[in-house]
């Protein structure tokens, strides 16, 4: 099986909205006001312009997305951490740790090792059944809450440190937990 991980294309746009559409069919049912959930192509076309919108190809096949966000974090005060949004799995390759491969290739890398940055960002529901405890499976911890009174309930920024002398030199030990 061949595996490719790479920036995504304005050419991907079509593949990436059914693998987002498909994804996010929980966030839909549980009425999470996320851009991603309704994504048609205009909107993934200019995710894939105005980010850095990455995937996974097995045999030619797009399997998984996420992007990194160029965007500020207006709402969380910006921490100059890059910030992962819009992860998506097609279902037909869910529960493959095909995601996991995806994440911890930007992970290291993208953040690590060409943007130089000692942690990585991320937010999810706190109503979403599984997300936020996969995410601290892959080892994010809670930084942040908040509740934006638009119906999405808690929800939670989480960080993982991917160069922890890195972090420590800059942020100071008391905020690199040891995992």
């Amino acid at each position: 099986m061949t595996e490719v991980y790479r920036l995504a294309t304005l050419e991907d746009a079509p593949a990436l909205v059914h693998v987002i559409y498909e994804a996010y069919v929980t966030i839909r049912e549980l009425e999470l006001q996320w851009p991603a959930a309704h994504a048609d192509l205009p909107l993934v076309q200019d995710n894939i312009v105005n980010n850095e919108c990455y995937v996974l190809e097995l045999d030619g096949t797009i399997t998984a997305t996420l992007t990194l966000s160029k965007e500020p974090l207006a709402r969380w005060g910006d921490s100059g951490l890059p910030f992962v949004k819009w992860f998506a799995v097609d279902p037909r390759y869910q529960g493959k740790g095909i995601g996991t491969k995806l994440l911890t290739w930007v992970e290291e890398h993208v953040i690590r090792n060409r943007l130089g940055a000692p942690a990585v960002t991320l937010a999810t529901a706190e109503k979403h059944p599984w997300l936020l405890a996969m995410y601290e499976r892959k080892g994010y911890e809670r930084i942040q809450s908040i509740d934006r009174g638009n119906g999405d309930g808690t929800m939670h920024l989480l960080r993982k440190i991917v160069n922890r002398p890195l972090f420590e030199a800059m942020y100071g030990a008391q905020f690199a937990k040891e995992r």
